[in-house]
């Protein structure tokens, strides 16, 4: 039997893509999470606690109180839709360490982040509302526009689609009926289209 890794739905023997949410520990004072995207599995989960700040697959530094607003929801969505497919389920590490992310799921995550990381803490919970209404296909396209303009973590803050996601999503939230009938419908786990 392999041993699972960190995180949500990434398995390097079907896509080498993914995402590492780097989690310091918050005892050395470390206050922001990271996002990095890899192409190519390492072997073994990768080391990107020193990576620079101008490094083009760092997608988002956030602070750590902001993700902990939204990590909980994040967790029961890509959750739900990994038990649909009867895939093992994932969780963030405690305190400090990397999760590991699918692709489809690090995008969807990116948007959410990226949406957040400038906005005011009143606005939070409404962006996780909208993020919910919206299925991961659209979240999947959102990602691609805003990554090709403003990817970078540092280089594309708060310009651009970047700033259009954080209005889109933290302003007129969605109606619960909206996410419900969403919910209801098969959920979508990865893309169709290989990468």
């Amino acid at each position: 039997m392999k041993a699972k890794l960190p995180g949500f739905g990434f398995d390097p023997e079907k896509h080498a893509h993914f995402f590492a949410v780097i989690f310091p520990s918050a005892s050395k004072g470390e206050s922001t999470i990271k996002v990095i995207e890899h192409f190519e599995w390492p072997g073994e989960v990768p080391d990107d606690t020193t990576i620079s700040f101008d490094n083009r697959d760092l997608k988002v530094i956030i602070k750590r109180e902001f993700f902990n607003e939204v990590a909980d929801a994040i967790k029961a969505e890509f959750n739900r839709r990994l038990t649909a497919h009867g895939l093992p389920t994932g969780r963030w590490p405690a305190r400090s360490g990397t999760a590991l992310l699918s692709a489809s799921f690090g995008k969807e995550l990116l948007l959410l982040l990226w949406a957040i990381e400038d906005a005011s803490t009143s606005d939070i919970q409404n962006a996780v509302h909208n993020w919910l209404g919206l299925s991961p296909e659209e979240r999947w396209w959102l990602y691609t526009m805003t990554n090709a303009a403003t990817g970078q973590a540092l280089a594309g803050r708060n310009r651009g689609w970047r700033k259009a996601v954080r209005f889109a999503l933290c302003e007129n939230p969605v109606s619960g009926v909206i996410i419900r009938k969403r919910l209801a419908l098969e959920p979508s786990l990865f893309e169709e289209v290989e990468e």
